[in-house]
């Protein structure tokens, strides 16, 4: 049966030119002047060092011809190179040329299936190597990592308690590789109890085991559980600090994410990209350009490039900060754009600086052809739109988003069109492009957060044209709580307490917080609003009817 298979490869060579006109070869008198080591070494040599699928072909013709793929230790490594440039049924092919496939052979082949998602076959496969004949399977630590952790990835719990089953009863499920596995699941799938469990009777424990369980809980936002465990860490990497810092991103604690970065670079852990960014988005977010200057800074002493990712959340930190200039001169600098690094600077410009800026970059996006404007694009133009009063084309960009671009509008779209009518005095017709909205629209999420965005959209302080459009939002969505506390701001801005009392009690007969529970979420949505020294005051005077 093999020799069949090896006969299909060979011919499947010769078809596409790879062994008529090779570009790799070894001497002749290798085969047969050369110890076997020799040879064997140089293949070895080549598998490290193939950068192509035609080079591929070509040493995977040499184990063949050479007898080599009998070797399981050698045939292994022609599997592992064959997953990097070929699919799983190619690389299946080549199994099935090897007389007594050993254990890494097989794991090679499972690995292969969770890559690539075939949980249907991966476990049929699994069983048919425990009972075929001639196979040396025998699974252990490093059969079962990657069939537990495509289950995380996949949400397949049930599976995965599966595959933890099996490892049980091959008695595996003790080693650190297959306990990281499990963590990873248990935490990732939101079982931190079933997680830390596996975690709390671990004999040794790696960085991989705190991290991820670390990452648990910060999934989950249990950030108390969370920094409890980061503390007792005797050893910590990026990953770890990473974790903490988007945690507390999160849950909307960007003091306490800065607090992190310092003391990580305090502690000599080298930083990355994703460290810079959850740096600077917590500037960002609580408009601290001291601070974000100073991440700038380390970032140019570092010497570290400025890449498409960084370069975003610094135009993105500028702007919020007040200086959508600077974050200008950062994206007319950077050599490589993509959609998001544009959707940063349109935004910028349409919300914190110049709107007619905003609708010129979007303008030069759409000449330039290189991206199609997406949903986050057209909050940025609408924005822009609605801070001009620019009606018509307000009209125009929503139309064109549904019929050119294939964007479906989704809450903050709605949102800012409501304010553009608004702004010209057209407040039934704000109300009713929200009461119309799509009944399928997903709304529950973007009121929040999208409220960065649409701190732009004001209604230039008609309390009453604020109060029409929450309650029309409340009417369409009883349940939804973030149009609960933008009512009460809207009360609470027009120093109407006694309605504010009223709408925390309504809240509180509902289930919902009341608004002191986080003044940064409240700050945001407030943004909705034109207010001026009398902000400081209602902020107490929320609490003191809280």
């Amino acid at each position: 049966m093999a020799r069949a298979f090896m006969r299909e490869l060979l011919l499947y060579g010769r078809n596409q030119g790879f062994l008529i006109n090779p570009i790799i070869s070894i001497p002749k008198r290798t085969f047969f002047y050369s110890s076997d080591f020799s040879f064997k070494d140089r293949l070895i040599n080549l598998i490290q060092t193939c950068q192509n699928l035609t080079q591929f072909y070509q040493i995977q013709s040499h184990f063949i011809t050479s007898g080599l793929l009998q070797n399981p230790s050698m045939a292994g490594r022609v599997l592992k190179l064959s997953l990097n440039f070929c699919d799983i049924d190619y690389t299946l092919l080549i199994f099935k040329c090897i007389d007594f496939p050993d254990t890494f052979c097989v794991n090679t082949i499972i690995k292969g299936y969770c890559f690539g998602c075939l949980k249907n076959k991966v476990g049929g496969f699994y069983f048919e190597m425990l009972q075929e004949d001639g196979v040396l399977f025998k699974p252990n630590s490093f059969t079962f990592p990657p069939l537990i952790s495509w289950c995380m990835r996949a949400g397949e719990l049930e599976l995965g308690r599966k595959w933890h089953g099996q490892a049980v009863k091959v008695g595996v499920d003790r080693t650190l590789q297959v306990e990281n596995a499990l963590i990873h699941m248990y935490a990732g799938c939101g079982l931190n109890d079933v997680a830390w469990k596996v975690f709390d009777e671990m004999s040794v424990r790696d960085l991989v085991s705190w991290n991820s369980m670390v990452d648990g809980y910060v999934k989950v936002n249990d950030m108390g559980n969370a920094h409890r465990l980061f503390d007792k860490m005797l050893e910590t990497n990026v990953v770890s600090w990473n974790v903490m810092m988007k945690g507390y991103l999160d849950v909307k604690n960007p003091g306490v994410v800065l607090k992190l970065f310092r003391n990580m670079v305090r502690t000599g852990v080298r930083w990355n990209d994703t460290t810079v960014v959850s740096a600077l988005t917590a500037c960002g977010r609580s408009c601290r350009l001291k601070e974000g200057r100073s991440v700038h800074g380390s970032v140019i002493r570092m010497l570290m490039n400025v890449t498409v990712i960084i370069g975003t959340a610094l135009i993105d930190m500028y702007s919020k900060c007040g200086m959508p200039d600077v974050g200008q001169v950062i994206f007319d600098r950077m050599l490589i754009k993509n959609l998001v690094c544009w959707n940063a600077m349109i935004s910028g410009q349409a919300i914190y600086g110049n709107p007619k800026h905003g609708l010129g970059l979007f303008d030069k996006l759409v000449e330039l052809g290189e991206f199609i404007p997406d949903e986050s694009t057209y909050v940025g133009v609408l924005c822009a739109c609605a801070r001009l009063g620019f009606l018509p084309e307000g009209k125009n960009h929503f139309l064109e988003m549904t019929n050119v671009s294939n964007v479906k509008p989704n809450f903050a779209h709605y949102w800012c069109m409501a304010n553009l009518y608004a702004s010209h005095g057209l407040v039934n017709d704000a109300v009713e492009v929200l009461k119309n909205m799509p009944v399928d629209i997903n709304m529950s999420p973007q009121s929040s957060s999208w409220a960065g965005l649409l701190g732009s959209c004001r209604f230039k302080g008609n309390v009453a044209v604020g109060e029409q459009i929450a309650e029309a939002l409340i009417e369409k969505d009883p349940l939804n709580h973030s149009y609960h506390v933008l009512l009460v701001i809207i009360y609470a801005v027009a120093g109407r307490w006694e309605d504010v009392t009223r709408m925390k009690c309504l809240m509180m007969e509902r289930g919902f917080s009341v608004p002191g529970f986080s003044l940064v979420e409240l700050t945001q949505i407030v943004n909705n609003l034109e207010v001026d020294d009398r902000w400081d005051d209602c902020i107490s005077r929320l609490y003191e009817h809280g």
